[in-house]
């Protein structure tokens, strides 16, 4: 089932796509060149927007529950993407790119942020000057073997 999930083009993404798109915003997507790959790429703005989902990159939220079956796998797996998004984050900033992460919690789920709110923090990282920001709480899981 896991293994069916792509990299891109998932609903969260999809629906911050199609309203920047809506305001007038042009992008690219998956940019090879930079690292990470981010969602969105503004070059102009030297900006790029990652959608992160919950589970995968270890938010500390409401969506993100340690799976019960082979713990070690996935305490390695998503440390390491935790790990990997930091690296990552500090490449783009070494370059001046600045960037957003917009967490699938503030999209869905109980802790959803209405999306006009969402699309309106977007624009606002957009049009500023700051070199990092995060909609949804910027803090990942820490547990054993997570630092």
């Amino acid at each position: 089932m896991m293994a069916g999930i792509g990299p891109a083009n998932t609903r969260p993404e999809m629906m911050v796509r199609r309203g920047l798109h809506a305001l007038g915003y042009r992008y690219r997507l998956h940019d090879r060149r930079l690292p990470g790959q981010p969602d969105l790429v503004f070059p102009g703005r030297r900006a790029v927007i990652f959608i992160h989902g919950c589970f995968w990159h270890g938010h500390d939220c409401g969506l993100f529950r340690w799976p019960a079956t082979r713990p070690e796998f996935w305490r390695t797996k998503i440390s390491g993407n935790i790990t990997r998004d930091a690296r990552v984050r500090s490449r783009l900033a070494a370059m001046e790119w600045r960037v957003l992460d917009v967490w699938e919690c503030s999209l869905r789920g109980r802790e959803r942020l209405p999306p006009g709110e969402v699309l309106a923090a977007c624009t606002t990282f957009l049009e500023g000057c700051e070199t990092f920001s995060s909609i949804g709480v910027d803090g990942t899981v820490v547990g054993p073997g997570l630092a």
